[in-house]
């Protein structure tokens, strides 16, 4: 989030939710931190009777990544324990969303969902990452040389 943020991308906490084989999106989203630079409109406090999954009650921010280019970043480590970046880029679409106090948004990236998410997951990603406005793959990759440190793309 910290390496988007600099970058003037945002670097919202996320990760995935659902992914949608028809329209060929991924959901993404978390109950975390979410950006409010990157934010499309204004975020909506929304009041949950239940709030992840305890009893009790609050209040979650809701809002969504604005639609157009964006970059999810995952910091990750090699099969020998040295870290690694590993990055992909999408656009961030229109449509409907959970209405559950969570950012969300739906991706759409380079591969068909199912595929790019099989292709995410034999990089041994954390479970969450960054998702941040814009493409950000080429200050990336000079992000990851600087810092002497493995950089992966999937697309």
């Amino acid at each position: 989030m910290t390496i988007l943020h600099r970058m003037g991308a945002g670097g919202s906490f996320t990760e995935f939710y659902a992914m949608d084989f028809r329209q060929q999106f991924v959901l993404m989203g978390h109950d975390g931190p979410m950006h409010l630079a990157i934010a499309e409109g204004r975020p909506v406090l929304r009041g949950l009777g239940l709030y992840h999954g305890k009893r009790g009650s609050g209040v979650s921010v809701e809002g969504r990544v604005k639609t157009g280019p964006v970059t999810l970043l995952a910091m990750t480590q090699t099969a020998g324990g040295k870290l690694k970046l590993l990055a992909a880029e999408g656009e961030s679409i229109a449509g409907p969303l959970l209405k559950i106090g969570n950012t969300n948004s739906r991706v759409r990236l380079a591969l068909p969902p199912g595929e790019f998410i099989n292709r995410w997951c034999s990089h041994a990603p954390t479970h969450h990452f960054a998702l941040g406005a814009g493409h950000r793959r080429t200050a990336l990759a000079k992000v990851a040389e600087l810092m002497g440190i493995a950089f992966e793309v999937v697309d």
